[in-house]
């Protein structure tokens, strides 16, 4: 049985990163989850910051949601005013505790005080910690992933090592030198066909 991780939106902002957790997600080494709001703060993200018009926002939103389809949590209002995080976050927590995860997965981990979240049985980790984690357990499940990601991808075409220097970019770096530590750089025999989840 996976585990629930809950995903923040900042690590759903840049694609790259955004990618491989989906894919690690989607070989079934964890079950993701967010939320409406976390959708909605990533598709202003992308249309502001990311240049992103809205219909490219709502195209890998929606890619998401259809990979995805169990993942939002919603019914979790209630929880919200009683949290002791930064309140920018509480609506995170809050969704996270009432969808039952183990994890939240954000950049933001000091916005997350241990006094918080402990009493939930919820830890609070960096994206390059999840995917080391998720490294340790299924060295080749995440290697196929960062392949099929090479692979699938389009405007523009990514070799693995391109991919691994966007991860490296995107905050991950140990994550990226434990990945070529283990297998190096090469992507012999990737296979080249898998969902895409970001356009």
């Amino acid at each position: 049985m996976t585990f629930p991780a809950f995903l923040d939106t900042n690590v759903l902002y840049g694609a790259a990163l955004a990618d491989t957790l989906l894919r690690v997600a989607e070989a079934s080494a964890y079950r993701p989850h967010w939320s409406a709001e976390v959708l909605e703060e990533l598709s202003r993200n992308l249309i502001r910051h990311a240049g992103l018009d809205a219909a490219k926002a709502e195209r890998r939103i929606a890619q998401m949601e259809r990979a995805f389809p169990d993942a939002s949590v919603t019914g979790y209002g209630g929880l919200i005013d009683g949290l002791r995080c930064d309140p920018k976050d509480r609506h995170v927590l809050a969704a996270a505790i009432h969808g039952g995860c183990q994890v939240i997965v954000t950049f933001n981990t000091k916005d997350f005080p241990p006094e918080s979240v402990g009493g939930f049985g919820i830890t609070v980790v960096h994206p390059q910690d999840f995917l080391l984690d998720q490294l340790d357990l299924h060295p080749r499940l995440v290697q196929d992933a960062l392949r099929a990601q090479a692979s699938a991808s389009r405007r523009p075409e990514l070799s693995y090592p391109q991919v691994l220097a966007r991860l490296r970019r995107a905050g991950v770096g140990a994550f990226v030198d434990e990945v070529q530590h283990r297998f190096g750089e090469r992507a012999d025999g990737a296979s080249g066909e898998g969902r895409r989840f970001l356009t």
